[in-house]
C-alpha cells in the first residue's frame, strides 16, 4: 500500500492518553491511478482500510481523506498538525505544507462546535457510565481547539494542560449541567470572535496536490 502520511492521533497525542488507552493512527494512502480508470472506482469499493489488530488504525484514499479535511473533520485535521509522523513522504509533506488551503472560517465553527455537540449528547446518553469522563474531556478538547482554529489559522494537537480536562471529566460525571455550560459559552464565543480564516478553503490548491498523486502513482502496479 502506498501510504502518503501517517501518524499517532487521537488521546495519545492530545496527552489524555490513560495506562488503558488504545493508540490510535491515522493516515493516507494513494490507490494506483489505473484504478480510477476501471469499471469499480477504488474510492467506491475501498475508500478507506481500518485495522484493529495489533493497533487501531485508519487509512483514507487520498481523494477520501481531501473531501473530509475540506469539511474540517477535527479527526482527519488534526493529522495534518502533529508534531512529527511515523510514515512521511515528500508527497506526504506536501499535504502538511498546504494544510491551511482546508480551512474556511463557517467550516471551522461548524465542524468543532458540532462535534462537541455530539460528544454532548453521547454523554447524556451514558449516564453515570465510566465513559462520560472521556466524552466529557473531548468535548473541552474540541471547543479549546476550535477556538484556537478559528481565531488563529493554527492548530496545536498538544494540550498544555491535560489535567484540566481530566478534572473536566470527573466535574461533569458529577454533574453534566458542568458540559452544558462549557458548550453554550463556546457557543456564544465563537459569534463575537473574529478570524483570519477565509470564508471558503482553496479547493484549486488541494486539487493540485491531488493530481500531483496521480501522476506520481499513474503506474504504480501495487
Amino acid at each position: 500500500m502506498n501510504v502518503l502520511l501517517e501518524g499517532v492521533v487521537g488521546s495519545t497525542a492530545y496527552g489524555l492518553a490513560g495506562p488503558h488507552s488504545d493508540v490510535d493512527r491515522l493516515g493516507l494512502y494513494a490507490a494506483p491511478t489505473r484504478d480510477f480508470h476501471g469499471l469499480d472506482l477504488p474510492i467506491d469499493r475501498a475508500a478507506s482500510v481500518v485495522v484493529h489488530e495489533p493497533a487501531d488504525r485508519t487509512l483514507h484514499e487520498a481523494r477520501k481523506f481531501c473531501l473530509l479535511a475540506l469539511t474540517v473533520n477535527p479527526t482527519v485535521t488534526e493529522l495534518l498538525w502533529l508534531p512529527s509522523y511515523e510514515v512521511s513522504t515528500p508527497l506526504g509533506e506536501e499535504l502538511v505544507g498546504i494544510r491551511r488551503a482546508f480551512l474556511s472560517a463557517p467550516r471551522v465553527r461548524d465542524a468543532y462546535l458540532g462535534y462537541a455537540g455530539q460528544q454532548f449528547t453521547r454523554l447524556l446518553n451514558k449516564g453515570a457510565d465510566p465513559r462520560t469522563p472521556k466524552h466529557a474531556r473531548h468535548l473541552l478538547r474540541l471547543l479549546h481547539q476550535g477556538e484556537q482554529l478559528y481565531t488563529t489559522g493554527e492548530l496545536t494537537v498538544r494540550l498544555a494542560d491535560p489535567q484540566r480536562y481530566h478534572d473536566f471529566g470527573q466535574a461533569v460525571a458529577a454533574d453534566p449541567a458542568a458540559a452544558r455550560a462549557a458548550l453554550a459559552g463556546s457557543q456564544e464565543r465563537f459569534a463575537t470572535l473574529t478570524t483570519p480564516l477565509p470564508d471558503e478553503p482553496d479547493r484549486a490548491v488541494v486539487e493540485s496536490w491531488l493530481h500531483r498523486v496521480r501522476a506520481e502513482y499513474l503506474s504504480t502496479e501495487t
